[in-house]
């Protein structure tokens, strides 16, 4: 039997055994003190601990400190938390967000600054109109909304930034220019990530002809950019204005449309991706935070998405063991931001002990990246936990991509943690720490596995 059967049957038995347990998001059913937004240090003492809170639909942040996890719950968490035998601690209290589904935040920025769909869209749009020999928008496809033709629903945006010549940024995997991809905002309640990958856009283009590093790399590579990935999503977080809605899912509300006070409605993107899905770090609970899906790839923004990629890179990765390596000269990077856990994970991100063929190359741009921001870097297992059907697994798995999660966040106790931090720390802490990374990054796209040691340039 193989060792990808192996780990999927035993992730199958964890699903399994969570779905016997309380469930965490039952009907809706207001609960006492069910205004307040309460953040539990759980401990955990074996490595099955937060699989078995995952399975049960629990909101397990990304988040750890040494052996403690971080769950999202109301003040009636801590005592269902203790029925299944974890000991709770409550370090945070927030007031719980109402948000108005049905229709966005009205304006461009909401929050202090952030950028709502609109105001992020009307922003590609200006880059590519201020700098038409530098920046071009791609529609890629539409959201699980704009599908069933309902009143709201978005187009799937990216953006394709360099210094353009003829062919560059045609929708063709056999591109002239190596490609770097950045996107943010999957789980849309991670907003420093949309935030990051605009600063990213307007650096690469008001930079061109001043800062040589920049003028080189847009001379040389594309940067591709999908600032948000889950724009329905985005919509729901950004309808709770100065107070934002804390939704980290799709809208996709086909499979529950009342999930009480603790759950939340929509596919989880980042468990939903074709490889490896039904693993482990996965929740089999439609209302629970990381449900997966009814099947893999389920989810349009997902299918656009790996569309996009099937356009932008070869297939360069032909086979189909979990340590079958990708060419030593194969192109191309991929980094997906996610909030707020201070590391560099590389895949594989379903099982800390499989490796890729390819392991020693990403470790060593991951611990560069790490090294930056000061971040930790590693597998997913191996400083959070596994999670399954990730975009960075898709990526690595179907095309041979050089690929990372960055957890942006707060490692210098600035008051800048958490999903929605103060507007004011995107210039001040995370842009100043994010900028050289992604620009190391890019650097290696045209060669990212002949990095052998861990070294700038």
């Amino acid at each position: 039997m193989s060792r990808r059967r192996l780990v999927l049957m035993a992730a199958g038995g964890l699903v399994l055994a969570g779905a016997a347990l309380p469930q965490v998001a039952p009907a809706d059913t207001p609960a006492p003190h069910a205004d307040t937004l309460v953040t539990y240090r759980v401990p955990i003492r074996r490595t099955q601990d937060a699989q078995t809170l995952i399975a049960a639909g629990y909101d397990v942040l990304e988040r750890r400190e040494g052996n403690d996890l971080f769950v999202l719950g109301d003040p009636t968490t801590a005592a269902s938390l203790r029925h299944i035998g974890f000991g709770p601690t409550a370090v945070k209290t927030q007031p719980r967000p109402t948000p108005d589904t049905a229709r966005p935040a009205v304006g461009d920025t909401y929050y202090g600054g952030y950028r709502t769909v609109d105001g992020n869209y009307a922003h590609l749009d200006q880059v590519a109109t201020q700098h038409p020999d530098l920046a071009t928008v791609v529609t890629y496809g539409q959201s699980w909304r704009k599908k069933q033709d309902s009143a709201g629903g978005r187009d799937l945006k990216a953006i394709c930034v360099t210094k353009m010549r003829p062919g560059d940024c045609a929708l063709v995997p056999n591109s002239s220019k190596p490609r770097f991809f950045l996107m943010g905002q999957i789980h849309a309640r991670e907003i420093t990530t949309g935030e990051v990958a605009l600063r990213w856009i307007d650096a690469l283009t008001s930079q061109y002809g001043k800062d040589a590093d920049i003028t080189k790399l847009m001379d040389t590579t594309e940067m591709w950019v999908v600032p948000i990935a889950n724009p329905d999503g985005v919509d729901m977080v950004a309808s709770g204005g100065d107070n934002p809605v804390l939704q980290r899912k799709n809208a996709n509300d086909s499979h529950g449309t009342t999930c009480g006070r603790n759950g939340q409605i929509g596919i989880d993107l980042n468990r939903n991706a074709g490889t490896h899905w039904g693993g482990l770090g996965t929740s089999r609970q439609a209302c629970g935070q990381e449900y997966l899906g009814p099947a893999a790839d389920s989810e349009p923004e997902n299918t656009a998405l790996e569309g996009l990629f099937r356009q932008l890179y070869p297939a360069a990765r032909t086979g189909t063991e979990d340590d079958d390596p990708a060419p030593a000269d194969a192109r191309g990077m991929m980094i997906s931001l996610h909030g707020d856990a201070n590391m560099v994970l590389l895949p594989w991100g379903f099982d800390h002990t499989a490796h890729t063929g390819n392991d020693s190359a990403l470790r060593a741009l991951a611990t560069e990246m790490g090294s930056i921001t000061g971040y930790k870097s590693g597998q997913a297992g191996e400083l959070l936990y596994d999670a399954s059907g990730g975009t960075d697994d898709w990526t690595f798995d179907k095309l041979g991509l050089a690929s990372f999660t960055i957890e942006v966040g707060d490692s210098d106790r600035r008051g800048c943690d958490g999903f929605t931090p103060p507007y004011s720390c995107q210039d001040s802490y995370f842009w100043p720490k994010m900028k050289p990374a992604l620009l190391y990054a890019a650097q290696h796209a045209a060669a990212p596995y002949q990095t052998t040691v861990a070294a700038k340039g």
